[in-house]
């Protein structure tokens, strides 16, 4: 029942939290929600909400790994044209392949804002809430919000935070792929499981602000036209968010490490979930977990280092 269930929304922007905490209870009134405040992109602000987190709570079943951003994403109108009369025009639309292109910049700790904010801030909480995930009594499930996005073409061992490509945010969804398979493979044996969704196309306020509200205007018709035919088209946050819906119903032990749950949603408006087989492999699932641990050493090293300072200043 509701009244079993504790969730934490763990959000950066308080006010919209409790907005949607209010409209939750509208619907649910006797459900037990919280509000934590997290800002993955800032690695102070995940440890001390992880901390928060474990002065709350003794046990966490599902952690959403929902966060993310694309920043400034700009279209090359050039290939946007010649895509919309090519045989790729529905994977341009769905995945913004080929079209968009993004800016990135660094964040006050020298990391990149997106491999930051879409990828490292989350590993930092699954490692920070280890304790609560990996317990002998229960199974718990990570649960990662991928991307049709997610290339491997954009991503590179070489360069994981994506200083030197355009595509920082297929990178980082890519390398959630691999870190995914990472975690289950390193914690299974430790009852912690971990899965990917990608939530199909849908229109948000990011999906938005990447093209002309006037264009946009032009192509919804088209788009709830093509459902029809495309069931990635989910388009409303409540079809994208099925296969975190779906996963939840699920024994964590009984998924595929190598799968990608999809939310879809047919012609005729019914939501179901599919998984399909990731394009990704052990060995650079493996050399992205080690590269990872070996930067968690040098933030936590770089923030102690920070601490220091301040206090030898006062």
């Amino acid at each position: 029942s509701d009244a079993q269930l504790q969730l934490c929304l763990a959000c950066r922007n308080m006010q919209r939290a409790e907005a949607a905490r209010q409209a939750l209870l509208v619907s649910h009134p006797t459900a037990q929600a919280t509000l934590l405040h997290l800002d993955v992109g800032n690695m102070r602000s995940v440890l001390r909400a992880a901390e928060e987190f474990k002065q709350m709570y003794n046990r966490l079943d599902y952690l959403y790994l929902n966060a993310g951003i694309m920043p400034n994403p700009r279209v090359d109108h050039k290939a946007f044209y010649k895509g919309l009369f090519s045989s790729n025009v529905v994977c341009m639309f769905a995945t913004g392949e080929g079209i968009l292109t993004q800016g990135d910049k660094v964040t006050p700790i020298g990391l990149q804002e997106v491999f930051s904010t879409n990828l490292f801030g989350h590993f930092l909480l699954v490692k920070e809430l280890e304790p609560l995930l990996c317990q002998i009594d229960h199974n718990s499930l990570v649960i990662w919000r991928s991307s049709n996005k997610a290339q491997r073409s954009a991503f590179s061992l070489d360069d994981i935070q994506h200083q030197k490509g355009r595509e920082p945010y297929s990178s980082s969804k890519y390398a959630s792929d691999l870190l995914s398979l990472a975690l289950n493979r390193h914690y299974n044996n430790r009852g912690l499981f971990s899965s990917v969704i990608c939530p199909g196309l849908v229109m948000t306020n990011l999906t938005y602000g990447i093209l002309p509200s006037f264009f946009l205007a032009l192509i919804l018709p088209v788009m709830w036209l093509r459902r029809i035919f495309t069931n990635t088209f989910t388009l409303s946050p409540y079809n994208g968010a099925e296969a975190l819906f779906w996963l939840f119903m699920q024994k964590p032990e009984s998924l595929d490490p190598m799968a990608k749950y999809h939310s879809l949603t047919s012609g005729l408006g019914n939501n179901y979930t599919q998984p399909h087989k990731m394009d990704i492999d052990e060995n650079m699932s493996e050399a992205l977990y080690v590269k990872l641990l070996e930067l968690e050493d040098t933030v936590r090293k770089k923030l102690r280092d920070e601490d220091l300072d301040i206090k030898t200043k006062n």
